[in-house]
């Protein structure tokens, strides 16, 4: 009996050792100032890894961290684990899984535009994984997935504004290309609808996130004395029929209107409109899910 004790005292000394080996490496790494993806994935994952040894004394997962963030001095191909990775609650799974799919989705292109914001988005769905995996930290859970959120919302916002860039270039392309014009005048697609804030939405849903609802409220504190009337427009991406993305549009127009209410706004103050699938922030083909395109736009009137 005391020779198993041993064994297994032992096996968790070299565990530890292994697990605190890869953290004491990461330790002696310093970046100050991130410039690219691969140097925002090291600083990202050396916090989380950080946190959990020294606040947390969790060796399991700083180490699962420390290895990240070492891993990404070798390669910028760093991704979030995958769901079946983590021993989660039945009733979380769906909701982290449509996390996942969401950041996969961009991967791609956030990596080019906005690396800092992907890191931060890739680190803190693992946090916000391994903490309700854990499922005991409530505020650790909602701290981590508020960053999720946060970052991935910033994401669609750069996204947004690289495709209008790009129109705008390929507009003012056309224009030079047109011999019987004698000036280029750029239009942009929201010179004459002053766009004030954009709401994203999970794929096929029109409920908010506290995340979503605090930009509300912070939009409100900012503009609402100097906006009398609001236009709240939904949208969705092409996933789904015509007719079906109508409905979702307007659902969730429908809910940030609720929000605008219980803020303080008039409801005679407010108009809606469904746009479905028609105005995309990112063009993409038929039947094809984009996160930046489920949104809705809160915009003044007058």
């Amino acid at each position: 009996m005391k020779f198993k004790y041993l064994i297994s005292f032992i096996s968790i000394l070299i565990f530890l050792a292994g697990c605190s080996a890869s953290y004491k490496e990461l330790s002696t790494i310093e970046i100050n100032k991130p410039k690219n993806f691969q140097e925002h994935l090291l600083s990202e994952y050396k916090k989380r890894a950080t946190f959990e040894a020294e606040d947390m004394h969790d060796w399991n997962s700083a180490k699962l961290y420390s290895e990240k963030a070492l891993k990404s001095l070798e390669t910028d191909e760093i991704y979030p684990e995958e769901i079946s990775y983590w021993k989660l609650p039945e009733e979380n799974i769906s909701e982290i899984r449509i996390a996942y799919d969401n950041l996969m989705t961009i991967y791609k292109d956030a990596k080019k535009i906005d690396p800092f914001n992907l890191a931060k988005a890739i680190s803190s769905l693992d946090c916000w994984s391994e903490q309700q995996e854990e499922n005991w930290q409530r505020w650790d859970i909602n701290s981590c997935k508020n960053d999720f959120l946060n970052a991935m919302h910033s994401i669609y916002e750069n996204l947004s504004a690289e495709e209008d860039e790009q129109e705008t270039v390929n507009n003012k392309n056309n224009n030079l290309e047109d011999e019987t014009k004698d000036e280029v005048t750029i239009v942009t697609k929201n010179e004459n609808k002053e766009l004030m804030q954009i709401i994203y939405f999970d794929f096929d849903q029109f409920n908010l996130s506290e995340v979503s609802k605090d930009k509300i409220k912070k939009f409100l504190n900012n503009y609402g004395s100097v906006i009398n009337e609001y236009l709240v427009v939904g949208h969705t991406d092409t996933k789904g029929t015509n007719k079906y993305n109508l409905s979702l549009s307007i659902k969730r127009a429908e809910v940030v209107k609720e929000i605008l209410i219980n803020n303080g706004i008039k409801q005679s103050n407010i108009k809606i409109l469904g746009k479905g699938e028609e105005s995309l922030a990112i063009d993409t083909p038929d039947d094809t899910k984009q996160p930046a395109n489920r949104r809705v736009e809160i915009k003044k009137t007058n």
